[in-house]
């Protein structure tokens, strides 16, 4: 009985999230197009009506796959390298005092040193073709540090002691105890840290303009006056990072889910 009642009403749910963000996204395309119709200058403002015809167009065109397969990899490495060395500073940090007192001022600085300064020092170190993921690994590392940081320290201690009693091996007190604990966190700097990835990775292509990325796409809707082509071109970043964001988060998700109950440390493998 309980079975058949949950069925209904988590469908019921899952229909009227998608009803609401239908609806919210219907009310902001009413929004600019009034917007749009007010202007009355595509030059300022395209319509969202337009946007969609020239994103259309694109999808068709195979340099269209390149150039978001050119940009799309470049930030999910960066990434992923920012989070490995985010995470892996974290850890190190919770380890010890003078690591933590010589990583957190340069996660500091880093995370508040203006995206365009870090640009332009990689330009002169390095070409343009590795640009967006040095930028993005840049941007992502100190928010992972912090986060994974908060999330080790976080931590019951009372497991710990548990696990330290009953001489738990290494690995399993870290699927049992550590990933529960930092999960959460790491879901929490996650969401922020994809934004910032495809923020500062997407303004390092603009300003470095390497070939076939859509950072130089975005720079020639600007040379050629193109109001839609920039519209376009952003509505195909959002959406990446849309998805790169749920896949990230997915991951994180499960990797917290398939973690053995922490009360279960003490018992036999």
């Amino acid at each position: 009985m309980t079975t058949s009642t949950t069925a209904p009403t988590t469908a019921l749910r899952s229909t009227r999230r998608v009803v609401r963000l239908l609806a919210v996204i219907a009310f902001w395309l009413a929004v600019w197009q009034v917007a749009a119709v007010a202007v009355h200058h595509d030059l300022l403002l395209a319509a969202p009506g337009d946007v969609l015809a020239r994103l259309g167009e694109l999808v068709v065109t195979p340099g269209f796959w390149a150039t978001v397969a050119h940009t799309l990899v470049r930030i999910v490495a960066g990434f992923v390298i920012g989070s490995v060395l985010g995470v892996a500073g974290a850890v190190l940090a919770a380890a010890a005092r003078w690591a933590e007192a010589l990583l957190t001022p340069l996660a500091t600085v880093v995370r508040t040193m203006p995206v365009v300064s870090f640009i332009i020092l990689v330009l002169i170190w390095a070409d343009s073709t590795r640009l967006a993921m040095v930028i993005s690994a840049l941007m992502v590392a100190p928010v992972l540090y912090a986060t994974a940081l908060q999330g080790i320290r976080s931590r019951d201690r009372a497991l710990l002691e548990m696990a330290a009693v009953f001489r738990v091996p290494l690995w399993r007190r870290v699927r049992a105890v550590d990933v529960p604990a930092v999960v959460p966190f790491l879901l929490a700097g996650a969401r922020v840290a994809v934004g910032l990835a495809w923020k500062s990775g997407i303004a390092a292509e603009v300003i470095g303009l390497p070939q076939g990325s859509i950072g130089e796409r975005l720079y020639q809707a600007k040379i050629w006056l193109s109001t839609a082509d920039l519209f376009a071109w952003t509505v195909v970043i959002v959406v990446l990072s849309l998805l790169v964001e749920r896949g990230v988060v997915a991951l994180l998700a499960r990797a917290g889910g398939d973690a053995p109950a922490a009360s279960g440390i003490g018992g036999a493998p």
